[in-house]
């Protein structure tokens, strides 16, 4: 993550409570910091590609000298949102407004609001299990996904039976999947998952073999990324039926490397019993046939 800082940026403008304020105007002090994703911008050396400061500037005096606000809260809020949509790479934004001429009958230094805001990406997660109290545990899981700050879940599928793939001398899984929106970055995002697999008992045992818990990122909106650790898209996703079915149920428009979830799963080739979604109960009795 690269960041960017614009310290001093003063525009004249009329913003206030009072009508003298709005009338008279007074002077404002913009101090903007970005945090943008310019892996890409930096590889190629490609201006195009960056977070150009002297847009950033222009763009924030526009705002700032031809709109009008009561208070510099919503000023700053509003020149971070549109930073966030005027500029692509942008994952951070913090504004903070001074107003140096704030009218308080009290000797001060400086009046100053600071506002933060994050782009939110939609993101997906696809959990398994088939070990143990795998409803429970899947719960669990679902539950600590939601606990990470950056993190806000919006759907969750049913619970789903699937037959064994690679090894099959193992039992049954259930699978579910998990859709919602995020400001984390995609490594940040995997250590989560990795730590609540961690947390919730999983240990390290043979491929495609059974486990206690699997929690798998499936993708971040449309960004793609690919280094020794992690592949966005999952790089199996649209072969899965597992992670399809469920996904399809609670994200079926979600467009995952320009195509909707609903396609993807149309696409795939499977027989009929590969995915079963289950009930309440057939979820129960599937935990009662394994004690």
């Amino acid at each position: 993550m690269t960041s960017i800082d614009v310290t001093g940026l003063t525009v004249f403008a009329r913003h206030g409570v009072h009508p003298e304020e709005s009338r008279l105007g007074q002077r404002f002090v913009l101090d903007l910091h970005v945090e943008a994703d310019l892996a890409a911008a930096i590889a190629a050396d490609d201006y195009a590609q960056a977070v150009c400061y002297g847009a950033l500037c222009e763009m924030v005096v526009e705002i700032v000298s031809t709109e009008r606000f009561r208070l510099i809260e919503t000023l700053a809020a509003h020149v971070a949102e549109a930073a966030l949509e005027r500029f692509a790479p942008a994952r951070h934004v913090r504004v903070t407004v001074h107003k140096p001429a704030a009218p308080i009958a009290l000797p001060t230094g400086n009046v100053s609001v600071t506002v933060t805001r994050d782009r939110m990406l939609p993101v997906a997660f696809a959990l398994g299990s088939n070990q143990g109290e795998s409803e429970a545990v899947l719960a669990l899981a679902v539950n600590r996904l939601s606990t990470i700050v950056g993190v806000r879940i919006d759907a969750v599928s049913g619970l789903y039976r699937t037959a064994p793939q690679g090894v099959e001398d193992q039992p049954d899984f259930l699978n579910l999947c998990v859709v919602g929106r995020t400001s984390l970055a995609p490594l940040a995002l995997l250590r989560a998952a990795k730590d609540i697999e961690l947390e919730l008992g999983r240990v390290a045992g043979r491929r495609w073999g059974p486990r206690v818990v699997d929690v798998d990122l499936l993708c971040l909106g449309e960004r793609r990324w690919h280094d020794h650790v992690l592949t966005l898209p999952h790089p199996r996703l649209t072969e899965r039926a597992f992670v399809l079915a469920p996904l399809a149920e609670i994200a079926p428009e979600l467009r995952i490397a320009g195509r909707t979830v609903r396609d993807l799963l149309n696409d795939l080739s499977r027989s009929p019993g590969d995915v079963i979604a289950l009930t309440a109960r057939e979820a129960g009795a599937v935990r009662e046939e394994r004690e």
